[in-house]
């Protein structure tokens, strides 16, 4: 009797540390996904690399709501809020596990998680913004944060927007793959025009990078 009632315990013990050491997501987090877009992603690495080098091609706002877990972010078919484990479950590893990494704002600008989110969900529904161009109503991934975040702050910068380049730094030339794409939309390649990308966001001091 007292060696089952031992056993007993030891499995409650594995399982409490199972959950124990499960990882807690947070709302306002940031999550950083490396995904593969081909030649658009090599030409985005080649010229901008994440925290610890890292490649990320995509990002998106945490949010809960009514209990479950949301990811506020902008796709082809525009501002979308996604269930939690279906980003997730976009791009893994050859283990299974997602291919992502976690930007958490630092205590002292936690307190403008909440009205970000709530400008978030005000561009529900909105275009992909193709040509990345700020001045347009279309965003892409890290523009609707970059917006989001800067709401929040009072119509500061809270990410820094940085002189976009669509040039090979080999070659000095642009990447063959932006330029069929800017031809193709017909507008012109908006190099050195302000823009942010995932990579340079997960620099930014404001966040703690955490692993999955």
């Amino acid at each position: 009797m007292r060696l089952k009632f031992s056993l007993v315990l030891y499995f409650l013990a594995i399982i409490s540390f199972s959950c124990s050491t499960e990882f807690q997501f947070q709302e306002g987090d940031i999550l950083f996904q490396d995904g593969n877009c081909g030649d658009f992603c090599d030409a985005i690495r080649k010229v901008t690399q994440g925290y610890e080098g890292r490649d990320f091609s995509h990002n998106g706002l945490l949010m809960k709501e009514d209990g479950d877990w949301f990811v506020l972010e902008a796709i082809g078919k525009g501002v979308s809020k996604t269930p939690l484990q279906s980003f997730l479950d976009k791009h893994v590893d050859e283990d299974g596990k997602p291919k992502v990494m976690i930007g958490r704002l630092k205590a002292e600008y936690r307190h403008l998680i909440s009205p970000a989110i709530e400008e978030a969900q005000k561009h529900l529904g909105k275009p992909y913004d193709s040509v990345f161009d700020f001045e347009n109503d279309a965003f892409y991934c890290s523009e609707l944060i970059h917006f989001s975040f800067k709401a929040a702050n009072g119509g500061e910068d809270f990410f820094t927007p940085w002189p976009m380049t669509y040039n090979d730094p080999d070659t000095g030339e642009i990447f063959p793959i932006w330029e069929k794409y800017f031809e193709k939309l017909g507008v012109e390649i908006p190099e050195g025009k302000p823009g942010l990308n995932p990579g340079g966001m997960s620099l930014e001091p404001v966040l703690e990078m955490i692993e999955l």
